[in-house]
């Protein structure tokens, strides 16, 4: 008999998530996102000057405006005909890439760590020497106060098989403490020329406001630096510890098997080409990405029956629909997008050897196969892999930028123009598209990464992304489901993004 089971609250993403599921015999038999927002941004910028876009889309999400922002300027620089200065386009990469290591660094230990690592089990090991000389002073604290683990943020929690190493389990959760001083200086990264994060003051069409200077370069390499090497000595071997303790969710959560990506990293020596580049995988074939293609789908999201790509009205009370998320579908498929996508579109690419290096060294030292990619932990072992490339380029990136070079350039605003804006955020596919009229915004249109990955069925009743990747898992208990938990998180879902 089928037993109705909700994740509700859905809690350690960014935004209101809820997951509905049907099991049957400790078996997920169909599954539910839904996302419980609606926000309307695209309404609040129509009228507006387009240089307004830039700022208030930022405003989408705290984690990752600055790809928010960078579409929306790439969406007005082709409305306008204008190109980045160099400087700027090397500095809008360096901005991207801090903002990709602040993203999956909090991703990894503070949003889905606590699904693997035994924190509870930790207590009766408080008063050991190595566990409290390695937490920080306010902890320590705690545990001499009160004799026991502090609860928050660690509390409550699904029950389940979690890490067994006691020196594993200390380890990840001491890095859990540093990541967040990383998570830090991530952000410190983007605002040296960003003036701050979350979101920058600095960007606009052509480049940023801010000169380059030698002191300038000089922060940027000593906090790449010290990245670097957390990412390097600790955020790796942490995930190489969690997917040796759990090897099973190499086969659990495995997606819609089709992938887009937008491109990201446009590289200078090789004529602008992304670093990560631009396609589509259907079926495992290969295909250049047509954006007319896309569409937007609402049979079961919470909009009038006209609503899709180009309209948004809300309807909240729609017969049958469970999500405020639209279907963005391509060529009528649902399409992950996000880290698995980037490294599978760009493995067979013959200018991306150097990521397939990376993706292989990475297989060789799990002994994985690429298929085994496309699932729960291979969705974590693509973040890694692919920040080990970003974090090499984004040195040659700072190295490159010139103190005597501009950053931006004069622009006009047209009377009549439109324009799009296609990069990748940290957690995938993002496309901003900008209609102006009279010199204003007359039509703002965005789909985001979580939009693509959350989605509920869409026309055809077929599932999204994450709602094909939770059916069939078995689910050991259907009052503690940590199994279809740790599938979601793996996603790494915005749903502050997704509702925009």
């Amino acid at each position: 008999m089928s037993q109705k089971v909700s994740l509700d609250p859905f809690t350690r993403v960014e935004g209101h998530l809820a997951i509905h599921l049907d099991v049957e015999n400790f078996q997920i038999t169909g599954a539910y996102c839904s996302g419980e927002m609606y926000r309307g941004i695209e309404y609040i910028l129509k009228g507006r000057s387009p240089l307004d876009a830039q700022q208030i889309t930022q405003r989408i999400c705290g984690v990752c405006p600055t790809s928010q922002g960078i579409a929306s300027i790439l969406a007005q620089e082709e409305a306008y005909g204008i190109e980045p200065t160099q400087n700027g386009l090397l500095i809008r990469n360096i901005m991207l890439a801090g903002n990709y290591i602040q993203n999956h660094l909090t991703h990894f230990y503070h949003l889905s760590a606590l699904d693997f690592i035994d924190v509870q089990g930790i207590q009766e090991y408080t008063g050991s020497d190595y566990f409290l000389n390695d937490l920080k002073d306010w902890i320590r604290s705690e545990i001499n106060s009160k004799s026991v683990f502090p609860a928050a943020p660690f509390m409550p929690r699904y029950e389940g098989r979690y890490m067994q190493e006691f020196e594993g389990n200390i380890t990840v959760l001491r890095n859990y403490f540093q990541a967040l001083e990383m998570r830090a200086l991530a952000h410190q990264l983007v605002a040296v020329f960003a003036g701050k994060m979350p979101h920058m003051a600095t960007i606009i069409p052509s480049g940023v406001t801010e000169k380059v200077t030698t002191k300038k370069i000089a922060h940027c390499r000593s906090k790449l630096f010290k990245l670097r090497s957390f990412i390097e000595k600790s955020y790796l071997e942490d995930a190489l510890l969690v997917a040796n303790a759990f090897p099973e969710y190499f086969s659990m959560g495995k997606g819609c098997g089709n992938y887009m990506t937008y491109g990201v990293f446009l590289n200078l020596e090789q004529n602008n080409a992304p670093l990560f580049p631009r396609g589509v995988m259907l079926n495992n074939s290969l295909e250049t990405l047509d954006t007319e293609y896309i569409a937007e789908e609402v049979k079961y999201s919470k909009y009038t029956p006209d609503s899709g790509r180009h309209k948004t009205d809300p309807s909240p009370h729609k017969e049958g629909a469970y999500s405020w998320i639209k279907a963005p579908r391509y060529k009528g498929k649902p399409m992950e997008v996000g880290p698995l996508a980037r490294i599978m579109l760009a493995y067979d690419d013959p200018q991306c050897s150097e990521i397939r290096r990376a993706t292989d060294s990475m297989l060789q030292r799990t002994g994985r196969s690429l298929d085994e990619l496309d699932s729960c932990l291979g969705r974590h072992l693509a973040r890694i892999i692919e920040l080990q490339v970003i974090v090499r380029h984004c040195e040659q990136w700072i190295d490159q930028l010139d103190p005597l070079g501009e950053t931006a350039k004069d622009f006009h605003i047209p009377n009549r123009a439109q324009g799009a804006g296609l990069t990748e955020a940290p957690r995938g596919a993002l496309g901003h598209w900008l209609q102006i009229e009279g010199g204003k915004i007359d039509g703002y249109e965005c789909i985001v990464p979580t939009t693509w990955n959350c989605s509920p069925k869409d026309n055809r009743d077929i599932p999204g992304p994450v709602e094909q990747a939770l059916q069939g898992t078995t689910v050991a208990d259907n009052t503690n489901p940590l199994e279809a938990s740790r599938i979601v998180r793996a996603f790494d879902p915005c749903l502050a993004c997704a509702v925009h």
